[in-house]
């Protein structure tokens, strides 16, 4: 295997070894035990996490349990060759759930959980305007005007007194993409769960303040905490729950701003 020196990227070092440039067409269970038979040879593995889904594709996070393996490995598996593609290594930006759970308290753990949540899901919701964006935007002519559809005439412009539901032309994030806040949006309750029973849900969470429901709308409400938090560990612990004698799934979003 051919040394290299660890990546000057700025990251701190730590326990976790992100690995990109992986052969996309593995499966991921053959992938994950050929990542943990290389890595082992370096230190303790105490969670190997590859995942199934487009935008993870080719990458892995290897956890050890110590800072000094993780150095070795990426000084040692550096550019080698696994399924024919080179490895590239260098260190997570953030420690991983495993290694926050064997070094920290389970008050800690979850602090940290709910911090990855909350800024994934921020993410998510920044690339979900981005790409909403680019679908918008006209593609621009040698001249730089957006170029007519062949073979149909322009748009006219609105007929008087016609307004926009979006007069200032910006994207919509679709719900499931909103970044995180205080406030719930709940959807396809059974028509039968009023305040007492919702309250039963979601008044477990950290920092539970109260469920509203929407006064002339059957089966949505609003349910709002202290602080971020709890929302983030309700919306995780309930989306997808089913409800009511007809197993009802409801729908839990952050409430749009």
């Amino acid at each position: 295997m051919a040394t290299a020196t660890i990546s000057a990227s700025g990251i701190a070092p730590n326990a976790t070894v992100y690995v990109r440039n992986l052969e996309e067409r593995i499966k991921v269970d053959q992938l994950k035990e050929a990542l943990t038979e290389i890595f082992s040879e370096y230190g303790n593995v105490i969670d190997l996490v590859a995942k199934t889904n487009l935008k993870a594709k080719g990458q892995a996070f290897v956890v050890f349990d110590e800072v000094e393996a993780a150095e070795r490995a990426i000084k040692e598996i550096q550019g080698f060759e696994l399924f024919e593609k080179p490895m590239l290594l260098e260190f997570a930006k953030t420690r991983s759930d495993a290694s926050v759970r064997r070094e920290d308290n389970e008050e800690d753990f979850e602090a940290h959980r709910r911090r990855r949540l909350a800024e994934k899901e921020r993410k998510q919701a920044h690339e979900a305007l981005e790409a909403q964006k680019k679908l918008k935007r006209p593609a621009p002519t040698a001249g730089g005007a957006p170029e007519a559809t062949a073979g149909r005439p322009a748009k006219t412009s609105r007929g008087a007194g016609l307004k926009s539901s979006n007069p200032g032309g910006a994207a919509v994030i679709p719900d499931e993409y909103l970044p995180p806040n205080k406030i719930l949006f709940v959807q396809n309750l059974p028509e039968d769960y009023d305040v007492d029973g919702l309250t039963a849900i979601f008044g477990s969470f950290e920092g539970f303040r109260e469920v509203r429901l929407v006064p002339g709308r059957k089966g949505l409400a609003f349910v709002e905490y202290e602080a971020e938090a709890g929302a983030i560990s309700a919306k995780e612990n309930t989306a997808g729950m089913t409800l009511g004698d007809d197993n009802k799934t409801i729908r839990v979003t952050y409430q749009r701003q």
